[in-house]
């Protein structure tokens, strides 16, 4: 294949065409920027409709209202999921269609079946290899979220594990008797569904989520997650196996054996699923960021690269100190202050921007303090 290298210079490349990619297009454009494109790997959403049917949103969706209140799963503002879905826990094919209706109002500079294969800096300038293309820009936003990226290692045997973002639906799973690696948001998704269904679950985790002291959904189980356990059925059919990290697991005799690290032994006639996350799409471009004790990027007040500037960040990855920004109403609160430091770069006023987000009770002053007392946290 021959690579072409296009003459134009971009302003902006966002990468991903998701909640992030999307949200922080919005601002880009509120901010006067227009010379920018959003580069999508397969179609807007995509991400969200490859969940399993049953799953839905674990924060709730309620229309925007008088005091500047955003829907929680809102990325931009005066669209409420809630409003133009009318469902109050979104499916992912739900909000998947939610964000190609966002796209299509602001007439979104979107390029959808486009991989990017590498991001370099060149001089002043990023390239950002393509199939058959090499595009030119002057700043990259990273967003390319991480829900297509299973976390696939941890344990020896991991293999022999289904993870459940590769599930099309719970209810076409065969057989009877189930085991649940990570007992988080989307290993209690599964463990309902199953369970709704009569099936025997057995749920493992590292941890106790569903009994944490924090009120921090970023740490402990939604309360949505936490009613849906109440269920009859699931208190019937679910046996929690908490603080009880996996060892590994092994394909014995035409059944899968796990081996908890204090050496206890569980059998299943089928794959156990695995429910304990994503890798996240900036470790594709970890060489251009330093990296905090935790593995995630280290970023500017602006989410910038510390070492590579004009080098952006939006979405799940994105950490300040002790504050996990993984939900959209957490990280969504950082589109706003990436469009003013690239706008500032350019040159552009941000005057608009900081009138249209001061309206909502939005001020990019506290947007960047990344503390507490922000008042859209």
């Amino acid at each position: 294949m021959i690579t072409t290298v296009n003459s134009k210079v971009y302003d902006v490349v966002v990468v991903g065409g998701g909640a992030a990619g999307v949200g922080v297009a919005v601002p880009l454009m509120h901010a006067g920027i227009e010379n920018f494109v959003v580069l999508e790997r397969h179609t807007v959403g995509a991400s969200f409709a490859s969940w399993p049917a049953e799953t839905r949103f674990i924060t709730p969706s309620f229309p925007s209202n008088s005091i500047g209140m955003l829907d929680l799963n809102s990325i931009a503002i005066g669209f409420s999921p809630a409003y133009s879905l009318e469902v109050e826990h979104p499916t992912g094919e739900d909000y998947a269609a939610h964000l190609r209706g966002v796209a299509r109002y602001f007439e979104l500079p979107i390029r959808e079946e486009t991989d990017v294969h590498r991001v370099a800096k060149v001089g002043d300038e990023f390239r950002i290899d393509t199939p058959g293309e090499t595009l030119r820009a002057r700043h990259v936003v990273w967003a390319a979220g991480e829900f297509q990226y299973p976390r696939l290692s941890g344990f020896d045997g991991i293999e022999h594990c289904r993870h459940t973002a590769t599930i099309p639906s719970y209810e076409g799973l065969d057989g009877d008797d189930f085991i649940i690696i990570g007992g988080y948001e989307s290993g209690v998704d599964a463990a309902y569904h199953l369970a709704y269904r009569d099936k025997r679950v057995r749920l493992f985790d590292a941890g106790c989520p569903w009994r944490s002291d924090s009120s921090d959904p970023s740490i402990a189980l939604s309360t949505y997650s936490q009613e849906r356990m109440r269920a009859n059925w699931f208190a019937e059919c679910v046996e929690l196996f908490p603080d009880t990290a996996i060892s590994s697991v092994a394909l014995v005799d035409d059944m899968y054996e796990v081996t908890t690290q204090n050496g206890l032994r569980f059998q299943s006639p089928v794959p156990p699923l695995m429910a304990a996350g994503f890798e996240g799409g900036h470790k594709l471009v970890a060489d251009l960021f330093e990296t905090r004790d935790d593995g995630f990027p280290l970023l500017s007040d602006q989410d910038e690269s510390t070492i590579v500037p004009g080098m952006f960040l939006c979405g799940p990855a994105v950490r300040h100190g002790s504050h996990v920004f993984c939900f959209i109403y957490k990280y969504r609160q950082r589109f706003a202050v990436v469009a003013a430091a690239i706008a500032t770069s350019l040159g552009l006023p941000v005057t608009e921007l900081e009138k249209y987000y001061r309206q909502w009770g939005m001020y990019l002053d506290d947007l960047s303090c990344c503390g507490e007392e922000c008042n859209v946290c």
